[in-house]
């Protein structure tokens, strides 16, 4: 399911496909019916789709306005509104369910000339029971999830951009086991309006793309921000820190061996490498994080839980029954543990440009029950700064890895740099 035509326009970049359309080399309809072409050839194999109306997609190819991101075929995770296509969440709860708007996401990447195809899978409110999708490398394998059906899309060919979210590990982890580049921006830089919000400490629009300069161009467009030009040459080689994170324990041998093999060519690249762990206090995450994700979720659904409980899976029940009995002190002490280590992880990075890191634990997982361990993610996402994943290779059984960078807060732009910077190094 991974071979591509080289020559076929659904594989291009976005930033090849709009250097195309802008020197009318590549008119918007022929994207868009290379993108359809190949949806008809895949999506009864991979699921990508929650909703795709063809139809829609061609009309609005047809019209689309001058912009950054014009004739650029788009997939939207389904927790993000769309007006002109059902907002259904991954539940059964909200089966049909038509929004009146867009999501500010979704309305800024339309006015900057973006054209939505569909709505991709999402996994149950984007955090328990998986969806059907499966990962385009191997289909006996998980996408990763909960953006599962963006990152099988933009692997596959079907759109060359899409969104994810994240509230633990949902863009980084999928974009790692599709082998494709995932960005979590510094929390709030995309905006939130008409999303489906579970933990509102934690959720994060993102974007999942073929190439770092495309995300920097998809989340620039939307937000409104200048996150310049990953692909130029950086007037100095950067200041990394090997960063194995209280989560070591988690990493399959192939990771392992992935860290050390990444440290090594970042070294013979130029790179000033070194081994930086973070302080004590960051282990507190691992039980803070999973406190705020399941209260702020089970407060979210107040709406569900009263009317639908038994429409929920007993899964997502478990969490929401686990984050409702948390008392306010517990609740307390967790939020205490963010903002401290928050406050502190700048002065952690100190005479570093970035951490690399793995962005999961191993290989994608078999079958399609369960979308992988965030265990690689769910610190970053707490401490609300900025991730990007560039693919590194392939594991024991022929799937992908990936790499995360990861920087301070607000400095988007120079992760994003550095970032295309690790992915050049490791060729």
């Amino acid at each position: 399911m991974s071979h591509q035509t080289p020559g076929d326009p659904c594989h291009l970049t976005a930033t090849q496909a709009l250097a195309l359309i802008r020197a009318d080399a590549l008119r918007p309809e022929a994207l868009m019916e290379a993108c359809l072409d190949r949806i008809t050839r895949v999506e009864p194999k991979l699921r990508v789709f929650a909703c795709f109306d063809p139809a829609q997609a061609r009309a609005a190819a047809a019209s689309v306005p001058a912009g950054p991101l014009q004739g650029l075929p788009i997939g939207v995770k389904d927790v993000l509104d769309a007006a002109d296509l059902p907002s259904q969440y991954g539940s059964p709860i909200w089966a049909g369910h038509r929004p009146r708007a867009d999501a500010a996401a979704v309305a800024w990447a339309r006015a900057a000339g973006g054209v939505v195809i569909g709505k991709t899978v999402t996994t149950e409110f984007a955090t328990r029971h998986p969806g059907p999708t499966r990962n385009p490398v191997n289909p006996a394998h998980t996408p990763g999830g909960s953006s599962s059906g963006s990152a099988a899309g933009v692997r596959a060919g079907m759109f060359p951009l899409a969104y994810g979210t994240q509230t633990a590990g949902s863009v980084i982890r999928p974009a790692a086991f599709c082998g494709v580049v995932g960005y979590k921006p510094t929390f709030g830089l995309i905006n939130r309006a008409g999303m489906k919000i579970m933990a509102d400490s934690l959720d994060t629009v993102g974007v999942l793309a073929r190439s770092v300069a495309d995300c920097a161009l998809f989340a620039g467009a939307v937000s409104g921000r200048d996150l310049g030009d990953p692909d130029a040459q950086p007037a100095r080689a950067p200041r990394i820190g090997v960063c194995r994170s209280p989560s070591w324990p988690a990493a399959a041998p192939e990771t392992q061996a992935l860290l050390e093999r990444v440290a090594t060519a970042l070294g013979w690249a130029g790179a000033a490498v070194s081994a930086r762990e973070l302080p004590d206090g960051y282990a507190d995450l691992i039980e803070a994080h999973p406190i705020v994700m399941n209260a702020e979720s089970a407060r979210s659904l107040g709406w569900e839980l009263a009317h639908h409980r038994d429409r929920l899976s007993e899964s997502l029940r478990e969490r929401m029954d686990f984050g409702l009995r948390q008392t306010e002190a517990a609740l307390d002490n967790a939020y205490a543990v963010f903002a401290r280590c928050q406050a502190g992880f700048s002065a952690a990075m100190e005479g570093l440009d970035v951490l690399v890191t793995p962005a999961a634990p191993g290989e994608a997982p078999k079958g399609l029950g369960w979308t992988g361990d965030p265990a690689f993610n769910f610190i970053w996402t707490s401490l609300h700064v900025p991730c990007v994943t560039v693919p590194a290779g392939t594991g024991p059984n022929g799937l992908p890895l990936g790499i995360q960078a990861v920087g301070r807060r607000g400095e988007d732009r120079a992760v994003l740099a550095w970032a295309r910077w690790v992915e050049a190094a490791l060729g």
